[in-house]
This record gives structure tokens, C-alpha cells and sequence, in this order.
């Protein structure tokens, strides 16, 4: 990205929908039922005047979204009162994992060859083809996550939103330690609120490494998560 002159024809949508499809963490896609209100439905193909849905859906679980530390916290926090860095310098880094998991040295070696232009995101990729965005589900499949030494060294360079193309940062199943998560949030995350973590995205093929900036773009939903749009412009 450069920092005189910014083609806003060229953008690259992140983003997985909330739609029929089960992404992960185990339960079913969302629910999309018209409401019925005594004899009026909200279902054009059932007769009634408008499209009137009330959706089921878990943010963590069925979409691109974005997460505060309220995620980790025994108090509510809502990444929509915390969370205002609309538009940040990114830089987008492929990392192939080892074993199922992205080294701190393989990371700071793809970070170390990207140069150290400070940047507030960090968008990692962990597949070099994306899946289909149609398939693209996760359940039981062991995904690639991060050692937990990334989230501390990405903290330590000031970086305040970690973003990444799986289910979450840390394994699927790992005991419920979430160790990427804690130490990028660090000891006193509670502080911290406004730093995020956004999983489940999808980064076309077409997106090369290196710098970008960011629209993240979070729905107003009052929760520890809430389905979020990455728009990356160079």
C-alpha cells in the first residue's frame, strides 16, 4: 500500500456470509424461519406482502467475524462499543504451517522478509488456495492455528488486530487453553478491548502478501462477536 495514492478499484472482499452452511464449532448452519403473525407470514412465496426472516446464528461459528477479549472475560463486552479502527494499514503474510501449526520462526522469517513497516493489522494465511467459499467448513478437520508465541510477538510490535483464514488463531481442540488468544490479548486484557481478533475469513487467491489497508467493517451487534466484512484496498 502506498502511502500517496490509494485504487479504489482494486478491493478484495474477505468475508465469508452467514448462510446455509455449517462452518464449524460443530452445530448446525443458521436458521433462516418467516414470522408468523396469526394469519400473515413474512414469506413472499408463501403469500405474504415482504421477506420478514428471524435468523439463527452463532458469530464464532457460522461466518467471518470479529472478537473482543470480551470473548475470554467473565464480563459482557461488546466488540461494537470497543472496537473503532475502521480503517488500519495492513499487512497480509502466507505462512504454511508444520505439523498443523504456524512457528513463531516461520512466521517472523515470511514478517523479517516483508520489511518492519509498522502496520495495526496483521492478516494471516494459512492455506495458499482457498477453499470453496459454497463447502468451506471446518468441523473436525484439525485446521492449522498459530503457536501462541505469534500472539505475544505480534502484541510486542504494537499490532492490534490479528486476523486469519481459519475457524480460530488457537487448535480446535486444545482444552479450552486458547493460548493464541490470551497471549495476544495479554495478562490484562480487560485494558485492552479494543484490540480484536478476526477468524474465518476467506482471502481469494488473486490478494498477494504485503501492505494494504484495511476496512474492517463489524456489525452493530452487542456480543463478544459480531459477523464482520474485511474490505482490503492497495
Amino acid at each position: 500500500m502506498k502511502d500517496s495514492a490509494l485504487n479504489l478499484e482494486f478491493v478484495a472482499d474477505l468475508s465469508l456470509p452467514v448462510g446455509d452452511v455449517p462452518r464449524a464449532w460443530y452445530i448446525d448452519a443458521p436458521t433462516f424461519e418467516p414470522v408468523r403473525l396469526g394469519n400473515w407470514v413474512g414469506s413472499v412465496v408463501e403469500g405474504g406482502d415482504v421477506n420478514f426472516f428471524n435468523v439463527a446464528f452463532n458469530p464464532h461459528a457460522h461466518g467471518t467475524h470479529t472478537e473482543t477479549a470480551g470473548h475470554i472475560l467473565p464480563e459482557r463486552h461488546s466488540v461494537h462499543r470497543h472496537f473503532k479502527d475502521y480503517f488500519t494499514k495492513a499487512l497480509v503474510l502466507t505462512v504454511a504451517p508444520s505439523n498443523d501449526v504456524v512457528s513463531l520462526k516461520d512466521f517472523k522469517a515470511r514478517w523479517e522478509i516483508m520489511g518492519d513497516s509498522a502496520v495495526t493489522s496483521v492478516i494471516v494465511r494459512t492455506e495458499s488456495e482457498p477453499r470453496s467459499v459454497a463447502t468451506q467448513t471446518y468441523s473436525n478437520t484439525d485446521w492449522p492455528y498459530l503457536d501462541a508465541a505469534i500472539g505475544t510477538f505480534l502484541r510486542e510490535q504494537g499490532v492490534d488486530h490479528l486476523l486469519i483464514d481459519q475457524p480460530s488463531v488457537d487448535r480446535e481442540e486444545d482444552g479450552g487453553a486458547l493460548a493464541c488468544h490470551r497471549a495476544f490479548w495479554g495478562p490484562q486484557p480487560e485494558k485492552l478491548l479494543h484490540r480484536t481478533i478476526s477468524e474465518l475469513l476467506h482471502i481469494p487467491a488473486h490478494v498477494q502478501d504485503g501492505y494494504y489497508l484495511l476496512n474492517l467493517q463489524v456489525a452493530p451487534l452487542d456480543n463478544d462477536a459480531a459477523p464482520s466484512r474485511p474490505l482490503l484496498y492497495r
